[in-house]
């Protein structure tokens, strides 16, 4: 997916894309959460990496497109912080949902809770429903 991006240029609609692949990774969590095929649990896998790929690049792209000058540096700083904590912080939720729950109830509730936060911002943020790049 990174080198098809790498080649494809700017998605235009990239607020509605964001959003979209958000909602795409948390169906794929979802379904790889119900899934009891190994051919179906790898694909949902895939999409998951393909819809995180596409996002964290949009996300990248409007943090440093729409960030004033003078803030850009600091803004990319706790950005790169909360990167850097959100695996771990994320490891351990998943770890004690999971110990509460059990796994698979952890797994698509996580899904679900990812899909309802990026309807959420969404719903709150006209501006990033109607962010778009300029064609390159």
């Amino acid at each position: 997916m990174a080198v098809f991006q790498a080649h494809y240029g700017r998605i235009v609609r990239a607020g509605p894309a964001l959003i979209a692949t958000v909602i795409g990774f948390g169906l794929a969590t979802i379904g790889f959460a119900f899934s009891r095929s190994l051919w179906l649990s790898l694909l949902m896998l895939l999409l998951t990496g393909v819809f995180d790929n596409v996002s964290v690049v949009l996300r990248h792209s409007l943090v440093q497109t729409r960030t004033p000058d003078y803030l850009r540096g600091r803004v990319l700083a706790v950005n790169n912080i909360f990167i850097s904590c959100s695996n771990q912080l994320g490891a351990a939720e998943s770890g004690w949902t999971a110990e509460w729950l059990g796994a698979v109830p952890s797994v698509w509730l996580g899904g679900v809770a990812t899909i309802l936060i990026a309807m959420g911002c969404a719903g709150l943020s006209p501006q990033l429903r109607h962010w778009r790049q300029t064609p390159s």
